[in-house]
């Protein structure tokens, strides 16, 4: 069973998914999950292999069926964990467990500093927080490529600098900026421009995402739970490296997940990932 959800703001209106009972029959916190730029959406494979747990998904402001009249484009990770909070106190069942990738996992680190007490368990599924790289600057330098190359050419040839950018493996040097620009066409992506310029993850809108400074001493004195996660077949690719410094700074190691960035999802988006093992592998982590 699901109901959907329309939470008021001032400018803005968040639309939040309630997959099962609440309050929960079993008494245990509901499991939020977040993504960003990806909307609820994203997650319903992963749900699917979840059939015991009460699962909370939502479309970030501005994003997917939740809409903004602000003033404001941009996508923030103290922003959006604000909203994210806001859902949890609309939901009335306490603090939740929660489950959070890529964006949405930088998001919820940002949750946790603010609102410790929001959240018992955050499992953080790579968290692209290239600032913590020894190679921040060229990291950032590499992003801009792919923020250029959507501006000038358009949303083929920004994805293909972002699949170039993502999946480099090692620290960006000379050998990688002496590249010609990736080609769309090799991806089986479009060539042609559409005029667009909106995109949430091309654009620059969401830049505050990648360059965001993580609070390790709030994080390290909550009372939360914080688990970072990465991919087992991610290796030493970007999201895999930002992974395994972030857990480091926490004092532990990351917790390996199966398949890559994208392990939860199935072939309706692309490259697929292992959705059942991950389901278990989240089960088992949460306990």
């Amino acid at each position: 069973m699901t109901t959907t959800h329309t939470l008021e703001f001032a400018g803005a209106q968040l639309v939040y998914d309630v997959h099962g009972e609440l309050p929960t029959a079993d008494g245990r916190a509901p499991l939020f999950m977040i993504g960003q730029p990806m909307a609820a959406d994203g997650f319903r494979a992963l749900i699917s292999y979840l059939p015991e747990r009460t699962v909370i998904t939502y479309d970030p402001r501005g994003l997917g069926r939740s809409t903004r009249q602000d003033g404001q484009v941009d996508h923030t990770p103290t922003g959006q964990a604000e909203d994210v909070h806001a859902i949890i106190e609309a939901l009335g069942a306490g603090p939740v467990e929660m489950f959070a990738s890529s964006g949405g996992a930088v998001t919820a680190l940002a949750l946790v500093a603010a609102h410790p007490d929001a959240v018992t368990t955050l499992v953080a599924h790579e968290p692209p927080l290239i600032q913590l790289l020894p190679d921040a600057a060229a990291a950032e330098r590499a992003a801009d490529g792919w923020k250029q190359a959507y501006h000038a050419k358009g949303w083929g040839a920004g994805m293909a600098g972002f699949i170039a950018v993502t999946s480099w493996i090692g620290e960006f040097t000379d050998e990688y900026f002496a590249l010609p620009p990736a080609d769309p066409a090799q991806f089986g992506m479009p060539t042609e421009d559409d005029g667009k310029r909106d995109d949430p993850l091309l654009s620059g809108r969401s830049e505050a995402v990648i360059r965001y400074q993580a609070d390790v001493a709030a994080l390290l004195a909550a009372s939360t739970r914080v688990l970072i996660a990465v991919g087992e077949e991610t290796g030493d690719a970007l999201t895999g490296r930002t992974s395994v410094a972030a857990a480091a700074l926490l004092g532990q190691e990351a917790t390996v997940f199966p398949s890559h960035h994208g392990g939860f999802l199935d072939g309706e988006y692309g490259y697929p990932g292992q959705p059942e093992a991950f389901a278990a592998t989240l089960r088992e982590v949460l306990g």
